[in-house]
């Protein structure tokens, strides 16, 4: 996931970018290539931590450079597809996949991290991205991490509506909340479970969870789309309180459906 050059350069392990990249492919093929069933391994590619010009110093051929490198490991790995994730910025996605595409044929896809009102932290909308990303020619986009399940379905709901390759669900477990010193995520296995229920039903063809998701919340979302379990009668963590046109405050609460 931190596996560009920038990233590893705060651990002064810039000058080995491939070999550290294709170790982490190579572990990961070797615990899947161990299953009884066919596993697909996808080399994570996240934000560079850097802002692209004029925002920031960053040039867009210096970052697609730099996810090239990292993507020439993951492929040297083993990785079955690239899967550039948690993405805020189309000028960075663009960089990271026309990087990803100089260095590797695997498939590749992309999803960007939904947080406020459906937008992501740079201000780009569901259908924003679809539009862009199915131009380009990535094998499936959709919507990972983000701040709550409710901002996250809009934005899949958004660019379901505005792409036809297939798309991606991989959200948080609910919304991660401060405990003292330690973080925690609202979402159990059954909100999980009765969220994948709802991207199924929505068309959403991919269906995975990010940040929070344990062992036991990737089985309940297996066990509720196989249908060997009932569908949870649960209801979603509130969205963030939102201003409607005539200022009254609202907040977005969602049943499984």
């Amino acid at each position: 996931f931190g596996g560009t050059k920038f990233r590893l350069a705060l651990h002064k392990l810039d000058n080995q970018v491939v070999e550290i990249n294709e170790a982490a492919a190579r572990n990961a093929r070797v615990a899947a290539d161990e299953a009884e069933r066919r596993v697909l391994v996808a080399g994570s590619m996240g934000p560079s931590g850097e802002l692209i010009v004029p925002l920031g110093s960053l040039e867009p051929a210096d970052a697609t450079a730099a996810f090239a490198k990292q993507a020439e490991g993951l492929t040297k790995g083993g990785a079955d597809l690239l899967w550039i994730e948690t993405m805020s910025s189309l000028e960075e996605v663009e960089a990271a996949f026309k990087g990803a595409r100089s260095a590797s044929d695997l498939p590749i896809t992309v999803t960007l991290s939904f947080d406020t009102a459906g937008r992501t932290m740079m201000g780009v909308t569901g259908t924003q991205a679809a539009e862009m990303l199915t131009e380009l020619g990535v094998a499936a986009i959709g919507a990972n991490c983000g701040n709550n399940l409710p901002e996250t379905e809009a934005a899949l709901a958004e660019i379901r509506a505005a792409t036809h390759i297939p798309v991606i669900s991989k959200a948080n477990a609910g919304i991660p909340e401060w405990h003292g010193a330690e973080l925690s995520y609202s979402g159990s296995p059954d909100v999980m479970g009765a969220h994948a229920h709802r991207m199924r039903s929505a068309g959403i063809q991919i269906i995975g969870g990010c940040c929070g998701n344990s062992p036991e919340h990737v089985a309940a979302i297996r066990a509720v789309l196989d249908g060997t379990v009932p569908v949870p009668d649960v209801e979603v963590a509130d969205a963030p309180v939102r201003a409607t046109g005539d200022g009254a405050a609202r907040r977005s609460r969602r049943r499984r459906g």
